[in-house]
């Protein structure tokens, strides 16, 4: 018939009450830290019962990991796939710039989570996104040994480059979370500074003598 829904299945339950819960997190999470939150207060926004966490995250510190995964994965792919061109350094860092801009303007609120965890945070938490960090710089290294002057580097060398890319896009990230709403002209700057950042980082390639 027309107009009728099909049946939501057991699992399908399940994975809408575990994004709930993450959904719920991130939304208290918008000015503090995740070490004030609390299981309690993050089912009541939920919705749930306080017991039916534990069906979904074995303790707060295995939800706020999942947190992390979730902030960071679409990210990872969508720098990814701006990085096809190899031909030119300045035009990986205009799509790497872009796409990062609107990652981080269509979900300030993971950002925002990422960057206050990742200096002021403890635990789990800040473990997991220091391991996403240095994921993201080894994925970004084995993309840059495909650049015709980086071919012959060796791996420790472009770990290094690559790491201080990674650590210019999160100071772009910060930036562009400390530009007030709507401010289409400061974003433009943040933008136009970020390029800049990665350029200067990239001039010194061509002269750079690898490590024995």
């Amino acid at each position: 018939m027309v107009g009728v829904e099909e049946p939501v299945t057991r699992q399908e339950r399940k994975q809408r009450t575990r994004q709930a819960l993450l959904d719920a997190a991130l939304e208290l999470l918008a000015d503090r830290g995740f070490a004030s939150l609390s299981l309690r207060e993050v089912t009541k926004r939920a919705g749930i019962v306080p017991t039916a966490f534990y069906r979904h995250f074995a303790s707060m510190e295995e939800l706020g990991v999942a947190l992390v995964e979730e902030a960071t994965r679409t990210l990872r792919g969508m720098i990814r796939s701006a990085r096809t061109d190899r031909n030119s350094y300045r035009r990986m860092i205009q799509a790497s710039v872009r796409t990062l801009y609107e990652h981080v303007r269509a979900r300030e609120d993971h950002f925002r989570f990422l960057t206050r965890e990742r200096y002021s945070g403890t635990g789990p938490v800040a473990r997991a996104i220091a391991v996403e960090l240095k994921l993201f710089s080894s994925e970004l290294a084995i993309d840059l040994a495909r650049f015709d002057h980086l071919r012959e580097w060796p791996s420790e060398d472009l770990y290094i480059l690559a790491d201080l890319i990674v650590t210019a896009m999160l100071a772009t990230v910060v930036e562009l979370l400390e530009v007030r709403d709507g401010d289409a002209a400061a974003d433009a700057r943040t933008i136009d500074v970020a390029q800049k950042r990665l350029r200067l980082i990239l001039l010194g390639v061509p002269r750079w003598k690898p490590s024995a």
